[in-house]
């Protein structure tokens, strides 16, 4: 169906694309519940008929911002990949990612995910899709000489994955920095499943990121 406007398919795709960037960069800074239709429409400068045209609702919206992070996300980790020496570098690369997306994201943007069940459901899946990546990852470490071959890695995965839930649940970032939690958490959780040449990339990683690191 042609919009109001009479666009071409590839306009479509444009506006399409400009919706979700729109609306992903509302949702991250101010969380999704105060971010209504209405503002995306204004922010873009269309009119609401127009936005519903391209999405039904909020739901499907909110969907799609998802969907688009997640692919950036898998495309950014196949680049590190093809460029790292070893797993753990992967792993370093993808924390100094997520630091930058925490950064950038509202916390009431965690809890108001949670409003829309599909949605949380999608990004549950996927995370269990994830976890099992992971779980080859740390088969791989092994295999380099990065990762101790005594640990149990489906329990640790767990442990790390339960740690950022009670993080977003609690208020411990209400009486320390979120960075300073999420470092905490990563680093310890690293250097506990690292042989000494794991952890001796680990430490080089560290003092190099703490001399870059901008101080959120």
């Amino acid at each position: 169906m042609m919009t109001e406007h009479g666009k071409d398919a590839s306009q479509r795709v444009e506006l399409r694309e400009r919706i979700i960037t729109a609306a992903t960069e509302a949702f991250t800074s101010k969380g999704i519940k105060s971010i209504t239709m209405d503002d995306i429409a204004a922010a873009l400068g269309i009119s609401k008929r127009t936005l519903y045209e391209v999405f039904s609702d909020k739901e499907s919206l909110l969907k799609e911002c998802i969907l688009k992070a997640q692919a950036d996300r898998d495309k950014y980790l196949q680049k590190v990949f093809e460029q790292s020496h070893n797993v753990l570098e992967v792993i370093l690369a993808v924390f100094q990612k997520s630091i930058e997306m925490f950064h950038q994201t509202n916390k009431r943007f965690f809890e108001d995910i949670k409003k829309y069940p599909k949605v949380y459901e999608m990004m549950k899946n996927r995370q269990d899709s994830d976890s099992m990546k992971t779980m080859s990852f740390f088969k791989t470490g092994v295999e380099q000489g990065i990762f101790r071959p005594d640990v149990n890695f489906s329990i640790v995965n767990l442990l790390v994955r339960e740690q950022f839930d009670v993080l977003l649940n609690t208020d411990i970032c209400n009486e320390y920095p979120f960075i300073e939690v999420y470092e905490s958490i990563m680093f310890t959780y690293i250097r506990g499943i690292s042989t000494e040449k794991g952890a001796r990339v680990l430490e080089d990683f560290i003092q190099e990121y703490r001399k870059n690191r901008i101080e959120y």
